[in-house]
């Protein structure tokens, strides 16, 4: 249900390049309708800083595997998006994860030797080019107030990336995260529920086991609130089910077969 990202290059990005002024110098950034490469998409990663946001819109969960990663469920089955349509059009005013403003740029190393990070971007997403509109990416060979822009962006998603590792790094460290499992019943059908799995959560009897010491510790350092937004955030599963039954989307418009 919920995998990490491919460890080649991050999700959505399709190449990397780096910007420049001399080969960028005349390029402009345009402004888009809709996102191409999200409509059938259904977890986005999240930063921590993200959740009190997020959580009121999505479903908040941690990928499998060894190395989880926080994120946003916008649909509970691959390839659906019940916050987008499938040509990426956006259904509402759902919050935007940071993740998904940040596109096409991403801060790189040039070479695994560099200490500086480049800004870069993925020139298939066709979002910056030679237009005739939009803000201007350079001022001469200098960067314009607009790439500033985007770069203290960037910036800011680097380091909230790092402190959301760290988030998860102490959930791992008390051992409190464990494989999920939501099972959604349908009215009709209360003996065949849709079962999901392939992700993880935090356990919560574990969670009240932890130490008075190690609570206040988190409490004092604003973890616990990151711990109950995500908590709280899973009941909107079913929310998302509906609205997938509502879309003619999942299970239910595949004869009602289970998914995981």
């Amino acid at each position: 249900m919920a995998t990490e990202p491919q460890a080649q290059l991050p999700l959505f990005y399709k190449d990397l390049m780096p910007l420049n002024s001399r080969d960028h110098g005349k390029w402009r950034a345009r402004t888009v309708d809709k996102a191409e490469w999200l409509g059938q998409q259904h977890a986005i990663p999240l930063t921590v800083e993200e959740f009190p946001h997020a959580q009121r819109d999505y479903p908040i969960v941690f990928s499998a595997g060894d190395n989880p990663v926080p994120l946003a469920l916008m649909g509970l089955n691959e390839g659906i998006n019940v916050f987008f349509e499938d040509d990426g059009t956006p259904r509402g005013d759902a919050y935007i994860p940071a993740y998904l403003r940040r596109y096409p740029f991403l801060l790189a190393r040039l070479n695994p030797d560099a200490q500086e990070m480049s800004l870069c971007f993925d020139p298939s997403a066709n979002v910056i080019g030679e237009f005739k509109e939009g803000p201007e990416l350079f001022d001469g060979d200098q960067p314009s107030e607009h790439t500033k822009g985007v770069l203290d962006f960037c910036e800011k998603f680097e380091e909230a990336g790092a402190r959301t590792q760290a988030f998860v790094e102490e959930l791992k460290s008390e051992g409190l995260l464990m494989d999920g499992e939501v099972a959604i019943q349908q009215n009709d059908k209360p003996d065949t529920p849709y079962v999901y799995r392939g992700f993880q959560m935090v356990n919560q009897e574990k969670l009240q086991q932890l130490d008075a010491e190690k609570l206040k510790s988190w409490n004092d350092r604003g973890l616990l609130p990151l711990i109950y937004a995500h908590l709280l955030s899973l009941d909107l599963m079913r929310v998302i089910f509906a609205k997938q039954a509502e879309q003619g989307k999942g299970p239910l418009a595949a004869n009602g077969a289970t998914a995981s």
